[in-house]
């Protein structure tokens, strides 16, 4: 078992021991299956986030998709996935190409300002990162135009897999408390902030639970 998994089921050990709404819940949903993806860079990250930014999944990817085929013209989208565009290319790209792949003006001014952040050093490569205080590295690529306190906080949970990360605004995470719980109305992102303390300090996990809330 890796440190991960023997991390998770501690996790789940610990939520469940909460009450019995959280016992059903992980009783229900079943193993976690939390896979943060460590091998992505920070850059690539918060592009790939931009590109899934206020759409759905399925909108999400084909834009992601036709995004890596423009710099991979040749190769087919299976085999180019693997393949992400340098900074220096994403800077160098034509307006009229990223737009035909489906970004919005104010997005793609985001993705070069992340492209640039990435050759200045505002967006710190892996390493770096692994090594910053969760709420230094918000602090610090929130001031890139574009990126929020969400976006960062789902780098820091699927790409550095920090597992006491709490997406307080996040509305599926708000929702599924409130079916959890069956209150009349979602908790207010000052109350979920404090509501999830008790789940420290697996609040990534208990996210991914709460976001397989049944309808």
């Amino acid at each position: 078992m890796t440190k991960l998994n023997a991390d998770i089921q501690k996790a789940t050990d610990h939520l469940a021991n909460i009450d019995a709404d959280w016992a059903g819940l992980i009783t229900h949903v079943g193993v976690c299956s939390f896979e943060p993806k460590l091998e992505r860079e920070p850059y690539e990250a918060l592009i790939r986030a931009v590109a899934y930014q206020q759409l759905h999944a399925k909108a999400g990817d084909a834009i992601l998709n036709k995004f890596i085929l423009l710099f991979n013209p040749l190769e087919t989208s299976q085999t180019n996935l693997s393949k992400f565009p340098s900074p220096a290319q994403v800077l160098a790209a034509d307006l009229a190409d990223l737009r035909a792949c489906g970004f919005s003006g104010r997005k793609i001014e985001t993705l070069k300002g992340i492209a640039e952040g990435a050759l200045s050093g505002l967006v710190p490569s892996h390493e770096k990162a692994s090594a910053m205080a969760d709420e230094d590295l918000i602090q610090q690529l929130i001031t890139l135009k574009g990126i929020g306190r969400w976006t960062v906080e789902m780098l820091l949970m699927f790409n550095l897999a920090r597992l006491d990360i709490l997406p307080a605004d996040d509305f599926g995470i708000v929702e599924g408390y409130r079916r959890l719980k069956k209150l009349d109305a979602a908790p207010k992102r000052k109350e979920i902030a404090e509501i999830g303390n008790a789940w420290s300090p697996y609040r990534t996990i208990a996210s991914w639970y709460l976001w397989r809330v049944p309808k």
